[in-house]
């Protein structure tokens, strides 16, 4: 078997494998990546990019639908869409990565990593080894949901349903979160006839209630999708159009295509952590402390989805900042995901989230308040998303005067978020805050219309 060594050796060349690669080279460390199937990861090729291409096309129509003297018609080029999505994810051809890697000296692995000891990595035949670090960045495969009958039909996951080549006649989607609402919404927008199914009472069960609602109440208006909201799926079998799904209540749905978007599973089974003597916990995510160490090992990270802190790509360039500070001997904590993560769930009404919920707040022992306004009240909202509605939410404590959670529905409101993120992770006060003065007409004039309400 081959050996070689290096400084640190990276698993995985997602996101966070990328980034925690890329700050050790350009920090002077000799990094190797293994990678079993794409450079960029799940997000660039069969998640964020793809539905995002997928998403975008319905919005713009929409928006330019609503003003005056735009001339436009009422319906997509579905096929245009599908082939502007390809260019999005070049084809499923990741050559375009290799000199970003390759410029700064990183060694590129394509195969099956394993840890085969401590500091040690197997690639296919080749065997890797370590002098400071091995960081696992791995990331998360879409979960199979235990419902009688699954294994016996033929069903699509996010990946499936971001490359797809057609458009299908039908499509039943299970589970309401980000994924299954966005994808919902994104063929719908194309001619599907999408029945969504989503167990809990709302859609987007991890936000304010009235997020979900706002996202149900468009889907169905708007996009025609069948959204069947507290129940669950009991079983399913091949038939109808292609396959049917018995729900808790009795009722069934039917679709072409059936897209199982319940959650994700980290990508640690075939890692042989015990080669290494490493235990994932009982959903396979590894655990870390603050630094990102798996059990305190200083020669093991783990960084992204795989540590099941928060399952954000944003989350795991973060994260991947905070490993390479620490493997560069400059200390660094990661915070961020107990503060509240940034997330932004992108049908249309947009869901911009950051921090705790009202509900959360309260939860944690805070004396907490809600303060809502209307997105589309702001001056600015006279140009953009007229009379598009939505609600816009700070949550207060009033015990320290600052921001602990701000959410934001309506249209394209993922860029109101960052501002609500700086003032929550500075734990500015309100009246300081106060004096962040938003620009005339502006739709970030919404700020003025939050704090005025506080102060009334």
């Amino acid at each position: 078997m081959n050996e070689r060594s290096y400084d640190v050796i990276v698993l995985g060349a997602g996101p966070a494998g990328e980034v925690c690669a890329g700050q050790l080279a350009d920090g002077g460390l000799a990094v190797a990546i293994a990678e079993r199937h794409l450079i960029g990861g799940e997000c660039s090729y069969y998640a964020c990019m793809p539905s995002k291409a997928l998403l975008r096309p319905a919005d713009v129509l929409a928006e330019a639908q609503r003003i005056p003297g735009v001339a436009v018609g009422d319906d997509l080029d579905a096929q245009a869409v599908l082939d502007r999505r390809d260019e999005v994810i070049h084809d499923g051809d990741d050559s375009g990565q290799l000199p970003w890697l390759e410029e700064r000296g990183i060694d590129l692995y394509r195969g099956d990593a394993k840890l085969a000891g401590e500091l040690e990595v197997k690639v296919d035949d080749q065997l890797l080894k370590a002098r400071r670090a091995v960081v696992v960045a791995t990331g998360s495969g879409a979960a199979m949901p235990p419902i009688d009958g699954i294994d016996s039909v033929q069903s699509w996951n996010n990946r499936q349903a971001t490359t797809a080549k057609r458009v299908p006649e039908s499509m039943v989607v299970l589970g309401g979160g980000p994924v299954g609402s966005e994808l919902s919404q994104a063929w719908a927008s194309l001619g599907t006839k999408v029945t969504l199914v989503e167990g809990g009472e709302h859609l987007l069960s991890r936000e304010e209630p009235f997020a979900g609602e706002e996202v149900a109440t468009a889907l169905r208006e708007r996009f025609g999708v069948d959204v069947r909201t507290g129940l669950k799926a009991e079983r399913v079998e091949a038939g109808g159009p292609g396959v049917i799904v018995h729900l808790s209540d009795g009722s069934r749905a039917e679709g072409a295509e059936l897209l199982l978007a319940v959650g994700r599973s980290p990508n640690t089974r075939d890692l042989d952590l015990a080669a290494a003597g490493v235990e994932a916990d009982e959903h396979g995510f590894l655990a870390t402390d603050s630094r990102l160490r798996v059990g305190g090992r200083d020669w093991l990270y783990a960084i992204g989805d795989v540590n099941g802190r928060a399952l954000f790509t944003h989350v795991g360039k973060y994260q991947a900042w905070v490993a390479a500070e620490n493997l560069l001997g400059r200390s660094a904590e990661a915070s961020a995901e107990g503060i509240g993560s940034p997330r932004v769930t992108f049908t249309d009404p947009q869901v911009a989230a950051v921090g705790k919920t009202l509900a959360q707040a309260r939860e944690a022992g805070l004396d907490a308040r809600a303060i809502d306004v209307p997105t589309d009240g702001s001056p600015g909202a006279s140009f953009q998303g007229k009379d598009t509605g939505g609600t816009s939410r700070i949550v207060v404590d009033e015990g320290s005067g600052t921001i602990v959670g701000a959410t934001f529905t309506g249209f394209e409101t993922a860029d109101f978020l960052q501002a609500a993120t700086v003032a929550i992770v500075g734990a500015v006060p309100l009246a300081r805050l106060r004096h962040a003065i938003a620009p005339y007409p502006s739709r970030s004039e919404i700020w003025l219309k939050l704090l005025e309400k506080y102060e009334s």
